[in-house]
């Protein structure tokens, strides 16, 4: 397990990697290679079904700490379930994983949409492989599937961001049209979810480009905006023009890089004594929090002691009262509503929370009258709705009632 671990710790230093050495090329452009192989160095390769452009680059990866184990199968789990045996031993070989990235002619996908360039990714020793595989014309996707299929299916798993919702989907489509067998139990592990769990509330978004700048801490030059990329494959087939193309390569090899990169973030992240930003030990908390809770809960105290600040602050404090008092470990939790109801914008449930403790649970119905009778006023003041006055009031009338009694 330790050098599965450290080839996995590997993939957080591959943004921005050293690019090894050119290698000699499998594939050479012959001589009457159009002006998009030359430019980047591509080559024309050949199979059964045709031709297509094809172009591979090789990176350093370096040594790093080695993560927890426990990684792999936190990112690949979706909700409480607990994977097979045989999915987390296909997870837990990170040679075995192929990363993937699709362009396409389009962002509804559908069986008109096709996947001209897709990016492939995987470690090989000591390097990362990105290979590439592009189609000139509409007539080389026979071409270009035959040349990805054997890596999909010598894979163990697969990486992507947002595929499940757009590129295996795409991609299996394509393969079922050119009837050809799609592995559809092969292990996926989709990025975007587990990257919501951690940044929603950080950025304003959560693609992968936000990611990779606020994140990883990568800045692309040049790089093509997504939105623009079927417009100018539209223009490729039209007046072959290699620059724009070449522009669509890089970006579609960045993200590639950036996948491995943030996988490895996710590695470091989950070990032991990561340095993270305050929002991030918040985000790990969200989610440790189904698969292992002391986990989360220590992410939710590590946030608050980072200094975590405003709304955020104001959830973690809620939610961990809320365990705190499932534990009943009434002091930590009263401590943790008497700090959220401290927020400028009123919320009732740490008022609620509080009074119903002094209520019921210390029975001192005197601190439970103060509490309730400060948030009935903050309350009007803020105009809430007016089943949360009633409530308020109702609660307080009890409250005098039991005091003259």
């Amino acid at each position: 397990m330790a050098v599965t671990a450290d080839k996995f710790s590997r993939l957080a230093a591959l943004k921005p990697m050293r690019p090894i050495p050119a290698r000699p090329a499998a594939i050479r452009t012959p001589d009457e290679a159009d002006a998009l192989g030359r430019l980047l160095g591509a080559g024309v390769a050949r199979n059964h079904f045709g031709e297509h452009l094809s172009i591979r680059n090789w990176f350093s990866t370096p040594e790093f700490t080695d993560p927890s184990s426990t990684t792999l199968e936190l990112l690949s789990r979706t909700r409480d379930e607990s994977l097979s045996r045989k999915t987390r031993a296909a997870l837990e070989d990170p040679e075995k994983w192929l990363f993937l990235d699709t362009e396409t002619t389009g962002l509804a996908g559908g069986t008109g949409t096709y996947a001209f360039l897709v990016g492939a990714g995987w470690l090989e020793g000591e390097v990362f492989v990105v290979a590439q595989h592009f189609m000139r014309d509409l007539d080389e996707e026979p071409a270009l599937l035959a040349a990805l299929a054997p890596l999909i299916e010598r894979a163990g798993a697969l990486v992507t961001f947002n595929g499940g919702g757009f590129d295996l989907p795409l991609l299996e489509t394509r393969f079922v049209l050119a009837r050809r067998r799609w592995p559809a139990m092969l292990p996926h592990l989709d990025l975007l979810r587990p990257s919501r769990r951690v940044w929603t509330g950080c950025f304003d978004d959560c693609r992968l480009a936000t990611l990779e700048r606020d994140v990883l801490g990568l800045a692309r030059e040049e790089d093509v905006p997504g939105g623009l990329i079927p417009t100018l494959y539209f223009d490729w087939l039209r007046r072959r023009r290699a620059a724009p193309m070449a522009r669509i390569f890089a970006h579609n090899r960045d993200d590639v890089l950036s996948l491995a990169a943030l996988v490895g973030w996710f590695g470091a992240a989950l070990g032991e004594a990561p340095t993270l930003r305050a929002e991030e030990w918040a985000g790990l908390g969200r989610l440790w929090e189904p698969v292992d809770l002391e986990r989360g809960l220590g992410c939710y105290r590590a946030a608050l002691a980072a200094g975590l600040r405003d709304d955020a602050a104001h959830w973690v404090q809620l939610r961990l009262a809320w365990w705190e008092k499932r534990a009943a470990r009434w002091a930590t939790a009263c401590a943790l509503w008497e700090a959220a109801r401290q927020r400028e914008l009123f919320d009732p449930r740490p008022w609620e929370e509080l009074a119903k403790f002094h209520e019921h649970r210390a029975r001192d119905f005197a601190a439970a009258r103060a509490v309730v009778s400060d948030a009935l006023s903050l309350a009007r003041a803020a105009g809430v709705a007016e089943r949360v006055l009633d409530g308020f009031a109702y609660r307080l009338a009890r409250i005098e009632r039991r005091l003259t009694t």
